[in-house]
């Protein structure tokens, strides 16, 4: 129960993280492309690996681990787990794998959106 305490800590914060700083990002370029969104999966990608090659080197604890990668990162862009579970597919040599949850992710979440739209409608 208090590794799940603090997994959700660590979603609280990403959660707020990513929303501000999305909105930052996004505030300062006048176009309607989601460059916020952008920023926060791209800083969110690159902390995962960060955070994961310093668990691997020992530097971090299992529990900060759970903490800050999927507890944070978790919180602020589900897109970091996404690619770094695609990068563990490829090095563990599952390319074929890795390529079909990609693109069955991308197909399959997007059919969702829009079912979920249409519900609404």
């Amino acid at each position: 129960m208090k590794i799940l305490l603090l997994v959700c800590i660590g979603s609280f914060f990403g959660g707020g993280a990513r929303y501000l700083v999305g909105k930052v990002v996004q505030s300062w370029i006048a176009v309607s492309f989601p460059w916020g969104t952008m920023a926060v999966n791209v800083i969110g990608c690159f902390l995962i690996g960060l955070l994961s090659g310093l668990s691997l080197g020992g530097q971090i604890s299992p529990t900060t681990k759970l903490v800050l990668v999927t507890g944070f990162c978790g919180g602020f862009t589900t897109f970091s787990t996404f690619m770094n579970e695609n990068l563990l597919l490829g090095r563990d040599g599952a390319m074929l794998s890795a390529m079909l949850y990609t693109l069955l992710s991308l197909a399959l979440g997007q059919i969702a959106v829009i079912i979920g739209y249409q519900i609404v409608k």
